[in-house]
């Protein structure tokens, strides 16, 4: 362990790096500027980092435990916000002290698939807090105090929140539909899920022994030289469990199936309806469509122009509904993915506007729409593709999910290469495919206006 002495004079340096200008800190190793990440194996844990150029370091440890491998409801959650808690040789208080003196930050959350949790801080720093996080998924305490009094409840919040929000019902809703279990479970689980009858404080240290196992994870740093991340990962990951132990399940050996369907569910506090195909997997997996993005981008629907209604198929096709907010999003996983139509607001102009959006997806079909339309969407898809790679959370968690999945790493490179060689015919024979398939579609709110799937010419 660092001693206090050393800690103390690391956080003597951070004040006065806040104070002044400290170039030969902030730049004491050359970085490549390589958007690339760089891989490697330390004792048997997965590694990727890019050494950006800067004065700050994000390193992460990505988790393959998100919801879709939670063996029972609230489990992905819990774990999240046990996180930096008391472990076996630091107590809370002490994790954020130190945490506060060097200057850095740290936070945990869950995606669908994955655990996340980070820390930002100096690049001198690497060590403590390499340290920190080898700690904290190996020698957390789980205990039935924390557990009742801090961690329901504040998993109790995000429940509460989510009543009120029919869009959150509607995404939810859509994944069950789509995906049955696995990626079909809640980010978050409702205010009405038995989650209580299932946590309890030993499960979830037996399930954590899982999810931080070392063929479970990854460790992914922006911003810090290759070599001396391996060598802080090996001096400090050492007592995370070699494999699960055996007598528990492995997460994720199930693929994901697309299932398709129609849910319905009344709500009186908003009105919301997703319509939904079967999307592309990550480029880091075998199930990886790029024509998908394109066929996303085209039909758009919010305007990413300020002051402008845009001018993609759906925002054009849905003007005259002014009260349905109407977008289409791409939800990547590992293994699938999920095209989403949604539309919120005035449950009759959603009606209204739902047909406009599958008379737009027919219109794709049928090659009903200009070179100069797919061209601009094959821009848009790229640089939203670019973009989210390029941010360092979002490039993180992909990065992690590939080399854990697939030993392959996220590169943002290949990723616009694919994109760009997207054709007009492949958009063409993607919208028709979907046409032809079952759609997902789930309605929230006023049940007596929104429409059924049979109403909009679908196939459940």
């Amino acid at each position: 362990m660092i001693s206090r002495a050393t800690l103390t004079r690391q956080g003597q340096r951070a004040l006065q790096c806040h104070k002044k200008p400290c170039i030969s800190r902030c730049f004491a190793s050359a970085a490549s500027g390589s958007f690339n990440y760089e891989t490697g194996d330390a004792a048997g844990v997965k590694v990727a980092s890019r050494d950006l150029p800067g004065p700050t370091t994000h390193l992460a440890v990505v988790a393959k435990a998100g919801t879709r491998y939670q063996p029972l409801p609230g489990f992905s959650e819990a774990l999240e916000k046990f996180t930096f808690k008391n472990t076996w040789r630091r107590s809370a208080l002490r994790i954020t002290r130190e945490t506060e003196l060097l200057g850095g930050q740290y936070t945990s959350y869950h995606s669908r698939e994955n655990l996340i949790v980070g820390a930002k801080f100096l690049r001198d720093d690497l060590p403590y807090f390499a340290e920190l996080m080898g700690e904290v998924i190996s020698q957390t305490k789980y205990t039935a105090h924390e557990l009742h009094e801090e961690v329901i409840p504040m998993m109790s919040l995000s429940r509460k929140a989510m009543l009120g929000h029919p869009d959150l019902f509607a995404i939810n809703s859509a994944h069950a539909v789509a995906f049955h279990r696995g990626l079909g479970n809640p980010l978050y689980p409702s205010s009405s899920t038995p989650m209580t009858k299932y946590l309890d404080e030993e499960r979830l240290q037996t399930y954590s022994r899982v999810a931080y196992s070392k063929p479970n994870i990854a460790i992914v740093a922006n911003g810090a030289d290759h070599q001396e991340l391996m060598k802080w990962v090996r001096e400090f990951f050492t007592e995370v469990e070699n494999s699960p132990p055996s007598n528990l399940p492995s997460p994720g050996k199930e693929a994901t199936k697309y299932y398709g369907g129609e849910e319905r569910i009344a709500h009186d506090s908003g009105n919301a309806m997703v319509i939904a195909f079967p999307g592309s997997g990550s480029n880091t997996g075998g199930a990886y469509k790029p024509e998908s993005q394109v066929l996303a981008a085209l039909l758009g629907g919010q305007s990413h122009i300020k002051w402008s209604p845009g001018f993609s198929l759906l925002s054009k096709a849905t003007a005259a509904y002014p009260q349905a907010h109407v977008q289409t999003d791409h939800h990547t996983y590992s293994d699938a993915g999920l095209m989403t139509v949604s539309m919120s607001g005035d449950a009759n102009q959603i009606r209204d506007a739902s047909k406009e959006v599958v008379k737009a997806l027919k219109s794709v079909a049928a090659g009903n729409v200009s070179k100069e339309e797919v061209k601009k969407a094959i821009a848009a898809a790229k640089f939203e593709a670019l973009e989210s790679g390029q941010n360092i959370s979002t490039g993180i968690e992909l990065t992690g999910a590939g080399i854990i999945q697939s030993g392959k790493p996220f590169q943002i490179d290949e990723l616009g290469k694919s994109i760009e060689g997207v054709t007009e015919d492949q958009v063409k024979k993607a919208a028709k495919s979907l046409l032809e398939g079952k759609a997902t579609v789930s309605a929230v709110g006023d049940l007596y206006v929104l429409p059924f799937a049979e109403d909009l010419g679908l196939n459940v």
